[in-house]
């Protein structure tokens, strides 16, 4: 496929055995089984990569040219001599697809599917094989169900197929025995797509966040930050669904800026001139070219003056509304304070829309149509990851969710809430005067406690 897209000339025929041959290219594992009926061999040195063993880009490609995969036509039309034209993309059938809806798959029962994913956890008994795999489409795995006689049964036997492997399976969705799913795969073949190594460290025991520093490539693999994953893709779709509904235009604002629009002088600095021909932390200062006066020579840096990572969009996005009335900006933000907090992050994504010919109640408005929106839309579209969070992340999360989604915003005036918090029966621990800044613990009672969980907009907040 890489030689495909970089040598746009040379099409890429998807005839039976020629894409295979190609793609065998790219084998690595001498050792897998050979599953699949061999290829025709034809006249070609010894030490030619024709030779080598199929990797799993040519062990689906097979299974596709022999209808065990859920086939694709391909147009056989000729372009010209050179070559077919490209066929439709192929559409996986994932997990959440099946198992998604009310009924859980039932409505899927009997028919043969393919699952492609990674193995959770295998359980070898006496006479049947239980498979937990999930492709990352939903929280939930596929339990496939195998016994001795299903075609490849020997790579469990042999050990090739464990915790972590890469597998593609065959066979016939069925009504499960258990009574933690609906439904199962009863398994008719199985092929290791990739085998896994045997110190494979996400095993079914819960692991820490402190011991998955360590291991950041499979952090995704595991519940929470798989579900975290999920959840803000379907934050990110809802916004620009939100916005683009309501007549908004997204700017891509640039991220390395000459500008601090904050004013706060916190910023990344982006620059050239610390070598990079060597491990930075191995950089002499006397390498950073000076000006005669001792100061830094901005001029041999790669903008010709000091660069930084941007604070914010919302400069480009003020000047882009005064010319297309409503945007938005959504991309990367970067902060440079030195603050070690849940509200401090070095490095997020911002949403900053600006309004033309609006006030501040438009402000306001946008802001808490924006917010329900797109925390409907989260409980509605990930249930599931939502509950796992419930249970196991913070418990009571849905309630307060459901709260933000359908009670109404309230808005009181920054005086007002300074006296209601010095009303309040409460003794705080940073005490309240007009003037203060309003700290955590007086958001928490205004919000849980003076309006029952709804959520409320401060305004009106001294110019100081």
């Amino acid at each position: 496929m890489a030689a495909a897209a970089l040598t746009p000339a040379t099409p890429l025929r998807f005839k039976p055995y020629s894409t295979l041959r190609f793609l065998s290219f790219y084998s690595k594992n001498p050792t897998s089984p050979r599953l699949f009926p061999p290829l025709p061999r034809r006249s070609v040195p010894s030490h030619s990569t024709f030779h080598r063993k199929r990797c799993f880009y040519s062990v689906i490609s097979a299974a596709l040219q022999s209808g065990e995969m859920k086939k694709t036509e391909f147009a056989e039309k000729k372009v010209g001599e050179m070559g077919n034209k490209v066929g439709e993309f192929r559409k996986k059938v994932k997990i959440a697809n099946i198992k998604g809806g009310p009924d859980e798959g039932l409505n899927r029962v009997g028919q043969t599917l393919v699952v492609m994913g990674w193995v959770r956890t295998l359980r070898v008994q006496s006479s049947v094989t239980f498979l937990e795999v999930n492709d990352g489409s939903s929280l939930s795995n596929m339990q496939c169900v195998m016994n001795s006689d299903a075609e490849g049964y020997d790579q469990v036997e042999s050990g090739l197929i464990s915790t972590g492997a890469s597998i593609w399976v065959q066979g016939t969705l069925v009504a499960s025995q258990g009574s933690k799913q609906k439904v199962e795969l009863k398994v008719e073949k199985v092929v290791l797509v990739g085998k896994s190594d045997p110190s494979y460290p996400i095993q079914k025991k819960r692991v820490s966040r402190e011991f998955l520093r360590s291991k950041a490539h499979l952090r995704p693999r595991t519940n929470t930050f798989g579900a975290v994953a999920r959840v803000r893709n379907a934050l990110a779709y809802a916004t620009h669904k939100f916005f683009q509904e309501n007549g908004f235009v997204w700017i891509s604002s640039p991220i390395i800026t000459a500008s601090d629009c904050e004013g706060a002088g916190e910023q990344f600095c982006v620059t050239t001139l610390i070598p990079s021909s060597r491990e930075a932390a191995d950089s002499p200062v006397n390498a950073i070219p000076n000006t005669k006066d001792g100061l830094i020579d901005w001029s041999q840096d790669f903008f010709g003056k000091p660069a930084f990572l941007t604070v914010s969009g919302q400069l480009n996005a003020e000047t882009y509304a005064t010319a297309l009335t409503d945007v938005y900006t959504f991309g990367p933000t970067f902060r440079a304070e030195n603050s070690n907090t849940s509200r401090h992050l070095a490095e997020f994504w911002m949403i900053e829309p600006e309004l033309a010919f609006a006030d501040l109640n438009d402000d306001m408005a946008c802001a808490t149509a924006y917010l329900q929106y797109v925390v409907r839309h989260v409980l509605d579209n990930c249930k599931e990851d939502m509950e796992f969070f419930n249970t196991w992340i913070e418990k009571g999360v849905i309630d307060r969710l459901n709260d933000v989604a359908e009670k109404d915003f309230v808005q009181l005036t920054y005086t007002d809430a300074i006296e209601l918090l010095l009303k309040a029966n409460k003794k705080f621990e940073f005490p309240v005067k007009w003037g203060c800044d309003l700290q955590s613990e007086h958001e928490r009672y205004i919000t849980e406690q003076a309006f029952n969980g709804c959520p409320v907009i401060i305004r009106d907040y001294p110019k100081a």
